[in-house]
């Protein structure tokens, strides 16, 4: 069977900081920069889903995009939209909410929720210049 590669871009929005409780003010200043605010700050953060498998002969699809949207709008969206990742995200409650670690909490909401193929990774943009990849742990 032919193999393809799925990709669906979403997006949402969320403040967080960036701090390490367990170093010093000066530390996480010098090493955060910005991104250290005690106020903290926002992105619009833009993400693609990439899911590979065979392409089924009766549907023509991997993976139907409407499922992936589903999956991605019930377990990321409405769990980060519009949210203080580090005051309202309980699964932030001992991460740093890094791009890094975001595109991990996606990963794991996903992956074992994809109904056909198997997701291969996960682009998370930060700001329209910065991107992390995440491809399983």
């Amino acid at each position: 069977m032919p193999r393809a590669l799925v990709v669906r871009r979403t997006h949402f929005n969320a403040a967080h900081r960036l701090h390490n409780p367990a170093r010093s003010d000066a530390w996480n200043r010098e090493t955060f920069g910005p991104c250290n605010n005690p106020n903290y700050h926002g992105h619009n953060y833009e993400v693609e889903l990439q899911v590979e498998g065979e392409i089924d002969p009766e549907t023509g699809y991997v993976v139907d995009v409407g499922h992936l949207k589903a999956l991605f709008d019930a377990h990321v969206h409405a769990v980060l939209d519009h949210r203080n990742l580090n005051l309202d995200v309980p699964w932030f409650a001992e991460r740093l909410p890094s791009a890094e670690n975001i595109a991990v909490f996606i990963w794991e909401q996903i992956a074992p929720r994809v109904p056909a193929g198997r997701l291969v990774r996960v682009r998370l943009w930060e700001t329209p210049r910065n991107y992390v990849e995440y491809e399983g742990g």
